[in-house]
């Protein structure tokens, strides 16, 4: 069988080998466009996942110690730390801060607190959590000279404790779990000044969770 195009004529074999498809090579470069397209897309999943490439997340601060137990220390005689004919109990650390407590619920320290936030020089709470401050004015100074309050010893007036030992002043208030911690590794409220009974996620038990 023979094609006649214009004067020239070819035969069938010659028409083959005019319309063969050099698919040879185009088989190399699709399966090299597929090898390519997948390495391109592996190296952006691998550099999606490095976690170095993300944004990076500050760390949470470090949550404060657990207070010391305060009620664990031996008490001492309430009458004999009355002031302000007996409104008030007032005890001086062996650290030489005042600390009062009042019948009416408010209780605080007051001089050079070890560790204090903002160089504050004054903490006091009750009925709601307690706050540092800083004063000019000596805050107890109308309770005049007190007696100090012996290291590992407390005292307590209905739901506030008051303590020291090693160094480490703590009051706390189990109305609402709140307080204060003055140490000089930094003094602190305790919780916060959260209540966690209240302060807590919704659907959580605070006694199971």
């Amino acid at each position: 069988m023979s094609i006649e195009a214009g004067n020239a004529c070819a035969s069938g074999a010659d028409v083959i080998r005019m319309l063969r498809v050099p698919v040879g090579p185009l088989r190399v470069w699709t399966v090299l466009n597929r090898v390519l397209i997948g390495v391109a897309g592996s190296a952006a999943a691998a550099i999606i996942g490095v976690p170095g490439i993300a944004a990076a997340q500050p760390p949470e601060p470090s949550p404060a110690p657990p207070p010391p137990n305060v009620n664990a220390l031996a008490p001492v005689k309430l009458s004999e730390y009355a002031v302000m004919d007996g409104r008030w109990y007032a005890f001086r650390t062996p650290d030489g801060l005042t600390c009062v407590l009042q019948r009416n619920g408010g209780y605080g320290c007051s001089g050079a607190i070890p560790g204090a936030p903002n160089g504050a020089n004054f903490v006091s709470g009750g009925p709601g959590a307690p706050q540092f401050s800083a004063t000019t004015a000596d805050v107890f100074a109308s309770v005049g000279e007190v007696k100090t309050l012996p290291a590992g010893s407390r005292i307590s007036y209905q739901t506030v404790s008051c303590g020291s030992e090693g160094g480490v002043t703590t009051c706390s208030d189990s109305r609402n779990q709140s307080g204060f911690v003055l140490t000089p590794a930094g003094s602190h409220i305790i919780n916060g000044g959260k209540d966690p009974l209240l302060d807590r996620p919704e659907g959580t038990n605070p006694f199971f969770n």
